[in-house]
């Protein structure tokens, strides 16, 4: 009775007082904590299944140990990230942390001052000592650090075992045992090689490796680096004695350039094809009831006098010079370089890891044979579009698959030259 006898007015003017008088520590407190939520913006091109897997639950364990952190992430399918990373680069509010390739994919874009100097994370964390020195040395530019790599992977010929069993075949470990493993399949109604140039990558490591076992890794390096000219008989040989054999002798399925390389894999996993010349990623798109049955063996030695030469690409994230949130996008670099996060991606994904502490104990027997690969090379190279120029790359690349639709001599040569010309464009005139 009493309090409806109190005009409102009064009321609200007693409750003001109250509030006012509430100490100014309690006041500040809801503040204080939204101050110290921060986050950062990831974008991933882990868009296959098991890597895409991987990345979120890497980024909620992030999440969870760092309850007052947010990661903002997105995974943008890998051929369309590749397209995009140059706008992300240059925009004014960029992606803070972002995946990408070490070798000439990430010098093209330090050298334009597009990434972050992150030396002190490698300071801090120890990497220097925690790395092998030829993964700090593709790091770093000027002394340096930009680039945190962290997984890497063999490149092989992987073949369906089944098919291989049925017509006694044995594993080649020359060029003409190879070709004789393919005359027999091609005999029996297989196709040897499976392949989609659909994305011109694919395409890109036929050449690689014919021309590091043909002509020697130091060759193919000079030439990737502009020292070479494609012009030079060394490369036509490559194309006219080796590869044109190849795509003439109906050696790979039809119409390759109507697949994606995931797309190509039922032609193997299903018997009308029987290997493709792929990276160890192939297993992640693998059907999982037959990965028992794929093995994979060292691309054959073409001359025994030559070093041996085997693509491995490397992995990796930068952050962009203009990162807006670069504290909480370095503690993120940090988590994915740390032995618990590479740990995690070996156990996982079967991923060959660079931090040196991450024991051997967690490799199997298929990743213990694909370091075997490496150990035994005499120079590691990245991969065609990672080794040279952007530009160069994409006009090789482009030269590839118009070689792959007419491997005539007379086409070889038109391309050859065109390619010569864009090198000198692109070196010479340096």
């Amino acid at each position: 009775m009493f309090r409806r006898l109190i005009p409102p007015a009064v009321l609200l003017l007693a409750l003001g007082l109250l509030f006012s008088c509430a100490p100014a520590e309690e006041e500040a407190e809801a503040p204080a904590e939204e101050a110290e939520q921060q986050i950062v913006i990831y974008n991933s091109y882990m868009s296959d299944p098991e890597p895409r897997e991987f990345d979120a639950e890497v980024v909620q364990q992030f999440n969870e140990q760092n309850p007052n952190a947010e990661i903002i992430h997105s995974t943008v399918a890998h051929e369309d990230f590749k397209q995009a990373i140059r706008a992300y680069l240059t925009s004014s509010t960029p992606p803070d942390v972002m995946t990408w390739f070490a070798g000439n994919r990430a010098r093209f874009f330090i050298d334009r001052d597009l990434v972050m100097d992150i030396s002190d994370v490698w300071e801090e964390q120890g990497w220097n000592e925690d790395y092998p020195k030829g993964f700090q040395a593709m790091s770093t530019v000027d002394g340096k650090q930009y680039f945190l790599p962290t997984n890497y992977y063999w490149w092989a010929i992987y073949y369906n075992e089944d098919v291989f069993e049925q017509y006694n075949i044995e594993i080649p470990e020359t060029w003409d045992e190879l070709m004789a493993v393919a005359e027999t399949l091609k005999s029996n109604g297989v196709t040897p090689f499976t392949v989609g140039t659909k994305y011109r990558w694919t395409a890109a490591a036929w050449f690689d490796y014919l021309n590091m076992r043909v002509n020697g890794p130091q060759f193919h390096i000079d030439l990737m680096l502009g020292k070479e000219s494609y012009t030079d008989e060394r490369v036509k040989t490559v194309f006219n004695d080796y590869w044109a054999p190849l795509i003439e002798n109906d050696f790979f399925i039809e119409d390759p350039a109507s697949y994606a390389w995931a797309e190509a894999i039922p032609f193997m996993n299903n018997g009308e094809a029987a290997m493709y010349l792929m990276g160890d990623f192939i297993r992640d798109s693998y059907p999982e009831d037959q990965l028992d049955k794929l093995d994979f063996f060292r691309f054959p030695i073409i001359d025994p006098d030559v070093p041996v030469g085997e693509d491995a690409p490397t992995d990796g994230y930068f952050m962009a010079a203009n990162a807006q949130h670069a504290e909480l996008g370095k503690e993120l670099l940090a988590y994915f370089g740390s032995e618990e996060v590479q740990t995690k991606m070996a156990e996982d994904l079967g991923r060959l890891v660079t931090n040196s502490n991450v024991s051997d104990d967690v490799y199997n027997e298929d990743q213990i044979k694909g370091r075997r690969i490496l150990d035994r090379a005499d120079y590691v190279a990245q991969f065609y579009d990672r080794d040279t120029t952007p530009e160069m790359a994409d006009a090789g690349m482009n030269g590839f698959m118009e070689f792959w639709s007419d491997p005539t001599p007379a086409k070889t040569d038109e391309i050859l030259e065109r390619l010569e010309q864009t090198r000198q464009r692109l070196f010479e005139e340096e």
